[in-house]
């Protein structure tokens, strides 16, 4: 279901049903890895996948800076010029 590379590739699958009966696959929600991460000041044009690319050399991995931020929307995070993220 999921490359080698997601970070959702390890977490269990489970079976549910809709509110109409129809049976589908979801994951679980996955556990957050422990905050880590630099503090970063947000600059004008900052894209997310860019920062990864700096940091880990690999711009998929803008999820690390999501989940050292907490952040479940995670562009939200460079919309703000100067608010201090994690990276």
């Amino acid at each position: 279901m999921f490359s080698n590379s997601s970070r959702y590739l390890k977490v269990p699958q489970i079976t549910t049903q809709t509110e109409t009966g129809q049976s589908v696959r979801a994951i679980r929600l996955r556990r957050l890895p422990a905050v880590q991460g630099a503090p970063y000041t947000v600059q004008q044009q900052d894209r997310l996948d860019i920062l990864a690319h700096r940091q880990y050399n690999d711009s998929a991995g803008f999820w690390r800076i999501a989940d050292a931020n907490t952040a479940l929307e995670a562009r939200q995070l460079t919309e703000i010029p100067l608010r201090t993220i994690l990276i």
